[in-house]
């Protein structure tokens, strides 16, 4: 598969099948990423990958914090606090095309809740990846940081897998943390679900727009 034809061909998957990713599989995709750029070749990036029981533990105390109504507390804010266009009507449109596929009506709470509640298990994916940043770098390393992630998920595209980036399971960090027995001076950056696509479910027959090039570039001669 080509870079431009991956880049494309990329999407958040939502439905797994129950069939494990080989370890090996694993340190192939990371082993491709670790090649993501870094400022001054930083590479500031830590991973932690979870399968089995050690990924049942983690999703089982993110479902029971998010139930027992804790409140999350991220290390960072991802979102603005207060929302502006053109970025609300695209976070609405993202969340209507989801329930609208998934036949969900906005009054039915009950079904909201339930798929909402699917992210903490990482969608019942398999593998649950969590990406980690040193606590004393700077904005910078958020960058290369994402770089690496989207290295990630393309060399999953070429193993056959399937991945979804997510800050729910981000939620809670020092749950995470604790579980997984990381320093707390880490950064809690990501989470990600990885495995092979259900393909029979209709969560992963939508792809959400993007906007053309002329939307977001000038051309300056």
């Amino acid at each position: 598969m080509h870079a431009q034809e991956a880049m494309r061909a990329r999407k958040s998957i939502r439905a797994f099948l129950n069939r494990p990713v080989e370890r090996e599989t694993i340190s192939r995709m990371l082993d491709a990423a670790r090649w993501a750029p870094s400022g001054t070749n930083t590479q500031p990036w830590h991973v932690v990958v979870t399968r089995g029981a050690t990924k049942q533990r983690v999703c089982a105390a993110l479902l029971e914090a998010h139930r027992a109504g804790v409140e999350p507390q991220m290390d960072y804010a991802y979102y603005p606090e207060a929302w502006r266009e053109p970025y609300l009507s695209r976070r609405r449109d993202c969340g209507l095309q989801l329930y609208t596929t998934l036949g969900i009506q906005r009054e039915d709470t009950a079904r909201r809740r339930a798929q909402w509640m699917a992210n903490y298990r990482a969608f019942d994916a398999p593998t649950a990846l969590f990406f980690f940043l040193d606590s004393r770098m700077d904005k910078g390393s958020f960058m290369d940081c994402g770089m690496f992630i989207q290295s990630v998920m393309l060399a999953a595209l070429d193993e056959g897998l399937s991945t979804c980036p997510q800050a729910a399971l981000v939620e809670y960090p020092g749950l995470v943390r604790d579980i997984l027995g990381i320093e707390q001076d880490r950064t809690l950056l990501c989470g990600m679900a990885l495995g092979y696509a259900d393909t029979a479910d209709p969560v992963n027959r939508y792809r959400t727009p993007r906007e053309p090039v002329e939307a977001f570039t000038r051309f300056l001669d």
